[in-house]
């Protein structure tokens, strides 16, 4: 999947890059990682697991396959495929599958199945409920016909230079009766310059496109945003290279203006990297690797998290992309974050909530997987959001305080506004303050506005405050007053819940019901959090 930030006050997703950092002042060694917080946890937390504790989890489940498969009802030709796990810490396991059908992967088809400690079913979360049956897994739609119709899909979607790989069979669940279907893959480069990966699902019968989703999602250093700061290098022989060894070997790469490849890695003689302004091409990729490193210590202190696959593997940040590029983006077939220079190449996209966004879609990816178009990809933008602001107001960097503005450094509108505004989404002009009919088709950066002001008022409660220097003034629905619980509570109800009860298809509905999930298995069906996540989902109509 990949996420991208899109330009101007259109289409402007953060994702989440990745970036790993150098040091701030000669003489200082790479940056200690981030132990977890010592705070008393609720029994329903997520544990932190060991690669071996994670890998013998991972193990087991597939091991029990199908055993677990016949004990949750599916049918003879259905078969799970393990994703990922989480542990509780009272033992319950969330074990994350995808689904094939008769050798066929499932689209729409993965599924949570919660066991408790004693092995007990505790229940199962799915994508879809319908029965996946179909007749027959023979087409009758020629594949030369289908990559046609996917490059015309592509060539309405203004992407040039459309390329479509060759359609696979997969059987096509994710709304409505589960078909059998293609899905094409088209590469090629979107209006903004962001590369593109479109999705085409076609119906392998009757030759009817069914769906279609970007999997590109938009969206000591002398850094340009945070002041001086320390991030992780490496010595080698030549001096110094932009590696993290304590955040998974995390490495950040030069792009020098070109939209493909690699990149070359950053490297040093003294380990005193930028200067704060952009004519020094090492500053961009502090203000990357800084980010990349706050978000890899946020995740593990905060949740336990290591990396974005929880495997303890850092990804690689890119920057310098293009020429006057004003976006970044996550893409999963990299496993990388990039980062355009902004309007005449002086603004680069590599602030905190930036770089945290774009690192976060990847986290999405390994975990809620949520498809990104509808409702379901403005749940995808909002959890970049929501953890983004998270990563800023946990860094404490007086250069870039903690607040609920998302892209309010990088000045993309040209006129110091912030990119996005969780207290009132609106305010920037086109994102949804509340729920309503036809909110899957709108642009899921503006979509995503119904969570951002969800997660706000759980967060602080409805109505004036004023926080680390800024003034918000947070509307309801409906008039009514919300409490807030807290952005702690909030982040890791949300976490657990993207975690354990988000699918490819959460909706916002289905995201009200996961929440409350979230929030009951965290502290209770009679507790206060309960009620005031009910009371804030209410605040965004959403019920």
């Amino acid at each position: 999947m990949t996420s991208r930030i899109s330009a101007k006050r259109s289409t402007l997703a953060i994702a989440t890059a990745v970036a790993a950092g150098a040091l701030l002042t000669a003489g200082l060694t790479t940056g200690a990682s981030a132990q977890p917080e010592q705070d008393t946890e609720p029994s329903g937390s997520p544990v932190a697991l060991s690669a071996t504790a994670r890998a013998d989890l991972l193990q087991d489940a597939n091991a029990d396959r199908s055993a677990t498969a016949e004990r949750i009802g599916l049918g003879a030709k259905e078969k799970l495929v393990v994703r990922d796990v989480v542990k509780d810490r009272d033992g319950t396991t969330h074990t994350r599958y995808e689904r094939t059908y008769d050798g066929l992967p499932v689209l729409g088809g993965d599924l949570v199945v919660h066991t408790a400690r004693n092995g007990e079913p505790k229940g199962v979360t799915k994508a879809t409920e319908a029965t996946v049956k179909v007749a027959s897994t023979q087409a009758e739609q020629p594949k030369s016909s289908v990559a046609r119709s996917a490059e015309s899909t592509a060539a309405k979607a203004k992407t040039a230079q459309a390329d479509a790989q060759a359609p696979r069979k997969v059987i096509w669940a994710a709304s409505g009766k589960p078909v059998l279907a293609y899905e094409t893959v088209v590469t090629g480069v979107q209006k903004d310059g962001t590369p593109s990966r479109l999705h085409v699902i076609t119906d392998a019968t009757t030759g009817k496109k069914l769906y279609q989703h970007q999997e590109i999602e938009n969206g000591t250093g002398n850094s340009q945003y945070s002041g001086k700061v320390k991030v992780g290098s490496k010595k080698v022989a030549s001096g110094y290279e932009l590696t993290d060894k304590a955040r998974g070997g995390h490495r950040t790469f030069d792009l020098k203006h070109a939209e493909s490849g690699a990149g070359k890695l950053f490297k040093d003689a003294n380990d005193v990297w930028g200067n704060g302004k952009p004519s020094s091409a090492q500053t961009a990729a502090v203000d990357a690797a800084y980010g990349a490193q706050l978000t890899w210590d946020y995740y593990k202190a905060v949740h336990g998290r290591k990396g974005i696959n929880g495997d303890g593997k850092g990804a690689t940040s890119r920057v310098h992309f293009g020429n006057n590029y004003v976006n970044a983006f996550w893409d999963d077939s990299c496993f990388c974050m990039t980062y355009g220079d902004g309007e005449g190449n002086k603004k680069p996209l590599t602030s905190i909530d930036v770089a945290a966004h774009e690192m976060t879609h990847g986290v999405t990816s390994a975990t809620g997987n949520m498809e990104y178009s509808g409702e379901s990809g403005g749940l995808n933008e909002a959890t970049s959001d929501i953890f983004a602001t998270a990563v800023e107001f946990r860094a404490k960097n007086p250069k870039d305080v903690g607040d609920y503005l998302i892209g309010e450094k990088i000045d993309i509108n040209g006129d110091g506004t912030p990119l996005r505004y969780m207290d009132k989404p609106s305010k920037d002009g086109g994102s949804l303050d509340k729920w309503k009919a036809g909110a899957g088709n709108v642009d899921v950066h503006y979509s995503s506005g119904i969570a951002n002001h969800f997660f706000y008022l759980l967060s602080e409660g409805s109505g004036k405050k004023r926080i680390n220097g800024v003034q918000y003034n947070s509307p309801t629905a409906d008039g009514s007053k919300v409490l807030g619980i807290g952005r702690a509570k909030a982040e890791k109800i949300w976490y657990k819940a993207l975690t354990t009860y988000f699918t490819s298809t959460t909706d916002y509905k289905a995201a009200r019901k996961g929440t409350l999930r979230a929030a009951k298995d965290l502290y209770g069906a009679d507790s206060t959090e309960y009620k005031r996540v009910a009371a804030a989902w209410t605040g965004v109509n959403v019920k």
